[in-house]
């Protein structure tokens, strides 16, 4: 059995999470990946067909459970979990129809507990593991028409810290990257006509929005030996979003 890593992507069809997968594949990682589309899964594998992909609804805790399995079935261990699963909804509350917010936090919140509550299980066997999560630049500051999406990622932010002291004394790291605005297939419609494009870009100090090597750079750093005393922590990766008030331009 090959000694090389292994990582279990959920949302690997994804910008952030097929950025991750060809970056660790190519690192000499051992890849898996869960996703909900069979066709978007096939065509990620005839690009690298070494990646072990899994059908799975990450709102579907037993799925999960099973994908889990199935990787350490298929590798004989789980050395890293990340969780690229989440959806973008920009309504004030009282726009916010009840199961658009129930659909946000399943696909925000409760997906990422049920991937993180199965993969510390071989992680705990293990002692030993990495697991990062997906935030939001509106988890960390107010942002209009946020108010769902930004409770989700709140939740995400609290369930990392809790965790990462949970598990720390068996040497499992959990941390989140929290992204501003990425130019990715879930943001194109709010990236799709260049007035709203500039609009985006203005927003972040830096002038831009984020391209998703950007996320999965950061992502990949936090699993590595590297990062071995890193854990609890939440990273903006954001343009300046969550922090700068740059001067106006003149």
């Amino acid at each position: 059995m090959s000694s090389s890593p292994v990582v279990l992507i959920a949302g690997v069809t994804g910008g952030i999470g097929s950025d991750l997968a060809r970056r660790l594949t190519a690192a000499g990682w051992q890849v898996a990946g869960y996703g909900r589309s069979a066709e978007k899964l096939a065509a990620l594998r005839v690009e690298l067909p070494a990646l072990h992909t899994l059908e799975c609804d990450a709102t579907q805790p037993a799925q999960v459970e099973a994908a889990v399995a199935a990787t350490v079935a298929q590798f004989g261990r789980l050395d890293a979990y990340v969780h690229c699963v989440g959806s973008i909804l920009l309504k004030a509350a009282h726009l916010t129809k009840l199961d658009e917010w129930h659909r946000v936090i399943d696909l925000n919140l409760n997906s990422a507990f049920y991937g993180l509550r199965a993969a510390v299980g071989p992680m705990q066997t293990q002692s030993r593991g990495s697991i990062v999560l997906i935030s939001s630049v509106a988890a960390q500051t107010g942002l209009p028409g946020h108010e769902a999406i930004a409770a989700a990622k709140g939740g995400i932010n609290g369930l990392v810290q809790a965790a990462a002291a949970s598990y720390a004394s068996r040497n499992i790291r959990i941390n989140a990257v929290a992204p501003g605005l990425v130019d990715t297939p879930l943001a194109a419609p709010l990236l799709g006509s260049e007035q709203a494009r500039a609009f985006s870009e203005k927003m972040h100090p830096l002038g831009r929005v984020g391209r998703p090597a950007n996320i999965a750079s950061l992502i990949a750093w936090l699993l590595t030996e590297d990062a071995d005393w890193v854990t609890g922590q939440i990273w903006s990766v954001d343009g300046g979003l969550a922090d700068l008030r740059p001067r106006p331009k003149a």
